[in-house]
């Protein structure tokens, strides 16, 4: 959820001052931003004007679009920021984000490829791409997995203004690729966002880092096989599926070299879902993520026949479409009640609170990130205890089913001002690790 939706709900904490900060200061960059051409881009980032087609394409993967129509294919390229190393530093820090100075600028990029739905028939998607400018041909990789976002144009490779961009020029600027997945159905992805679907957050990371890799080789970059991958809230669910599917050998290329999720819902069954009637969680935002959740699993899993078996009046008609992908948070919040008891009928509160049948099992498969495997390199987890947001079980939880398996897996704290303060808190910490870990 995005920091000034809490800011429209009244709770002005200082990453809501951080996110208006970055808007005006993103603001005033965006028309010198989007003024960069792609041959400009091109030349800065040492590549040959040819390297690129008339629409922005690298030509050698515009060739191999044409050929192809596996999972991975790169569809479209698209610049949406050439950012120099002082460009770079404010805007990371405009985000809220302290950490040192960037090494090199930055050149970011959105791209379309080919992936599967939900149902495992073709589909596209849409992700960010952020290069160092200069440096190395080499590039170890960052997967960067983001965290709730119910508007279709609220993710890194369509949105300025969010700390899911700033993260990924971040990586960039110290001399990684970053690759950081829109997942299905947002970005410029076609149809609904299947909101907290493991598979498909696994599918479209895994193929999106395919789709990276051919990028870059068109910009005459190499992607290293070693693969760090992190991600928050959402995203630190989706880190753990996307490691277990590269340490898998799911990609005969990438390998996975390190786990480091934030602020993670691991276990909807056995903390999140319990925490959000029993008063750990901020009873308006356990309404939004609940209707946001039980929307997106009814097209998955049919949780109910119609919205009224699952919603009071009057929000049974108008649930549905507050999550269609064109509301903003503050739109949602706001045409919402301030406690999940007051959205959801009393039968379909025990239905959320005592699972059986197809849901208890779907809930199973979408809980086992920590559970049904056993990383074989390092993981740190990170979360907050005063997450009000997703509780700090999870991460707790996941910490344990790691030790189970045999995992040492630290459980670092990540501040104390609440869930969305937690990135800034994690990310240099992270950062500095990957750096460490890309010169052993």
């Amino acid at each position: 959820m995005s920091r000034s939706a809490r800011t429209a709900q009244g709770n002005r904490t200082a990453q809501g001052n951080r996110t208006a900060r970055g808007n005006r200061t993103a603001r005033g960059n965006r028309t010198a931003r989007a003024a960069a051409t792609a041959l400009v881009i091109a030349l800065v980032a040492g590549v040959p004007a040819a390297a690129l087609a008339a629409d922005g394409r690298p030509a050698a993967a515009t060739s191999a679009a044409r050929h192809a129509d596996g999972r991975g294919t790169l569809l479209s390229a698209v610049p949406v920021a050439l950012l120099n190393r002082t460009q770079t530093d404010s805007y990371v820090a405009s985000q809220g984000f302290e950490v040192p100075g960037a090494r090199y600028a930055t050149a970011s990029y959105r791209i379309t490829y080919r992936t599967i739905g939900a149902d495992g028939r073709p589909t596209t998607a849409s992700g960010l791409v952020a290069l160092p400018v200069g440096g190395p041909r080499e590039l170890r990789t960052v997967s960067y997995e983001h965290g709730t976002r119910a508007e279709k144009k609220g993710v890194a490779s369509t949105d300025p203004d969010t700390a899911d961009r700033a993260v990924a020029v971040m990586f960039a600027g110290a001399g990684f690729a970053a690759v950081a997945p829109d997942y299905l159905g947002l970005g410029t992805g076609p149809g609904h966002h299947p909101y907290m679907d493991i598979g498909t957050e696994t599918s479209a990371s895994l193929d999106m880092l395919r789709a990276a890799r051919t990028f870059a080789a068109g910009h005459g970059r190499t992607l290293e096989r070693q693969v760090l991958v992190t991600g928050f809230s959402q995203g630190g669910v989706a880190t753990m599926g996307l490691g277990r599917a590269l340490q898998g050998g799911a990609d005969p290329y990438f390998r996975l070299q390190a786990l480091a999720p934030v602020s993670g819902p691991f276990d909807a069954r056995g903390a999140e879902l319990p925490a959000a009637f029993d008063g750990r969680l901020d009873p308006a935002i356990a309404a939004y993520y609940l209707g946001y959740f039980t929307t997106s699993w009814n097209r998955l899993h049919p949780l109910y026949g119609s919205t009224s078996e699952a919603f009071l009046p009057p929000y049974d008609r108008t649930v549905e479409q507050l999550f269609d992908g064109s509301h903003s948070d503050a739109e949602i919040l706001g045409a919402l009640p301030g406690d999940p008891r007051k959205l959801f009928t009393p039968a379909f509160i025990d239905t959320l609170r005592h699972p059986t049948g197809a849901f208890a099992e779907a809930l199973r498969v979408g809980d086992s990130t920590c559970s049904d495997w056993t990383p074989r390199v390092p993981v740190r987890i990170f979360a907050s205890g005063t997450d009000r947001d997703v509780a700090v079980a999870n991460s707790e939880h996941c910490q344990a089913q790691l030790r189970a398996n045999g995992v040492h897996a630290p459980l670092l704290p990540a501040g104390d001002a609440g869930h969305l303060s937690t990135p800034f808190v994690a990310y240099p910490q992270i950062l500095s690790w990957f750096e460490e870990l890309r010169r052993s």
